[in-house]
């Protein structure tokens, strides 16, 4: 049995049934977001409907999508977090995920969003201990108290009497 990391948008239905057939069966998604602005932000390449659809395509095929999902983004609300994890709601509800995977967003050395903390000062430490996706590091719209309360609600998402069932 294979398992791949996987973008979104660049399959089509026929592709994720070879993929199945080839012995593929676990493929992680980079979700991210539901907010549209924020995967244009981050250079995903991917509409929304792209997750929706990518899901329900490999799900389809017999694949086992499993979602990464990121919590406290600097430009972001609490209220497009909680769009976010409607997002997995539903296709958890639906059957078109089994598992996920959620963090707090990191602004690593290197990338484009560290370079952005550090000119706009959203830097809360220096201290790389922090930086395990399990620490709020940069000032956002969320305080760190509902971003981490946040991620660990992305947990009861699929964890629910329908995933027990469906396992």
């Amino acid at each position: 049995t294979l398992g791949c990391n996987m973008k979104f948008g660049i399959l089509n239905q026929e592709q994720y049934r070879l993929m199945t057939k080839a012995g593929f069966r676990f493929l992680l998604f980079g979700v991210e977001s539901a907010q549209q602005d924020t995967l244009d932000r981050i250079n995903k390449g991917i509409k929304v409907d792209d997750i929706v659809n990518g899901c329900k395509m490999a799900k389809k095929a017999g694949l086992d999508p499993h979602l990464t999902i990121m919590i406290g983004y600097p430009w972001e609300t609490k209220e497009d977090a909680i769009k976010t994890i409607e997002l997995a709601k539903n296709l958890f509800r639906h059957g078109y995920a089994d598992t996920l995977q959620a963090t707090i967003v990191i602004p690593y050395p290197g990338t484009p969003l560290f370079d952005e903390c550090k000119e706009k000062q959203l830097l809360v430490t220096k201290d790389w201990n922090h930086y395990d996706m399990g620490h709020a590091v940069m000032r956002s719209h969320i305080s760190d108290n509902d971003i981490r309360e946040l991620t660990k609600k992305l947990y009861d998402v699929f964890f629910t009497p329908e995933y027990v069932f469906r396992k």
